[in-house]
């Protein structure tokens, strides 16, 4: 295990942790080059145990001990600062003390995305990245194969997304569909292959998401639209057809987080049980 102990959160070899926002580790070096970060040991064991490559670590000393087993197996360098430095650091209690830059994987394809998959979340233009990174959670635990992107939805790979997805975001199999294939050419190939596409939308039409009409339905793709307005029309015209979950005391609709978890459970995971 090489460990370089720093005296403070300003030395320049760590600028990937402190100072680079998630907008320059993606993108300033070559894309083969780019960077994410993650918090935490339970996360960073998932990112590793999916195959990533670990570039450095970044350690309060305090938990240097209790880290050493991981950092050894990773077999890349530890910077280590001293505990009031690791304090001032943002998020310093969800990181818990260990952060890990590494490669950003490849990205894949959606034919790669798909391959199998029966159970699939496709999410229109989410902006906010803890709406992206509590979605892919529930996804990983809740019976979804895969998930797609459009071409303006939020990076899973930032940095919050990662922390809030508890490494999820390394365990579901995920795609960013190209601009021009968004919303028809998705649906189409999304027909083609057997699925049957479902909004959550407040439609005039919509059908509960417990509704026998759906409950035969093999393979189902599940669209979320953005925080704002929820899906495009043309997205909505693609689909076809609309779900919701029927709700009480006036309010007509959750959060996309807590909604796709609710969806997710009944329309991927009790179909499993």
């Amino acid at each position: 295990m090489q460990v370089i102990r720093i005296e403070t959160a300003e030395d320049a070899r760590v600028d990937a942790y402190v100072r680079l926002t998630d907008r320059q580790l993606r993108n300033r070096l070559e894309p083969e080059k780019a960077v994410l970060i993650a918090e935490s040991r339970l996360v960073v064991e998932v990112a590793l145990d999916a195959g990533l490559e670990p570039l450095s670590f970044l350690v309060d000393d305090a938990r240097l001990e209790s880290c050493a087993d991981l950092i050894g197996h990773a077999g890349c360098v530890a910077y280590v600062l001293p505990h009031d430095q690791m304090e001032l650091l943002t998020g310093f209690n969800v990181n818990r003390g260990l952060l890990c830059a590494m490669r950003r994987p490849c990205p894949r394809t959606v034919d790669q995305a798909l391959l199998g998959a029966r159970h699939v979340a496709v999410l229109e233009d989410l902006v906010d990245v803890t709406n992206v990174g509590a979605l892919f959670r529930s996804a990983a635990a809740l019976g979804a194969d895969a998930v797609l992107l459009s071409p303006r939805c939020a990076d899973p790979l930032s940095r919050r997304a990662v922390r809030v997805s508890m490494g999820a975001v390394f365990r579901v199999p995920w795609a960013r569909v190209e601009g021009n294939a968004w919303p028809e050419g998705i649906v189409d190939l999304l027909d083609d292959r057997g699925f049957t596409c479902l909004s959550m939308a407040l439609e005039k039409e919509a059908v509960p998401i417990d509704d026998p009409s759906i409950a035969s339905a093999d393979k189902v793709a599940l669209f979320f639209g953005c925080e704002g307005y929820g899906l495009d029309r043309k997205t909505l015209d693609a689909a076809g057809r609309s779900v919701i979950i029927p709700m009480s005391n006036g309010i007509d609709s959750l959060n996309v987080a807590a909604s796709s978890a609710v969806a997710f459970w009944e329309l991927f995971a009790r179909r499993r049980r």
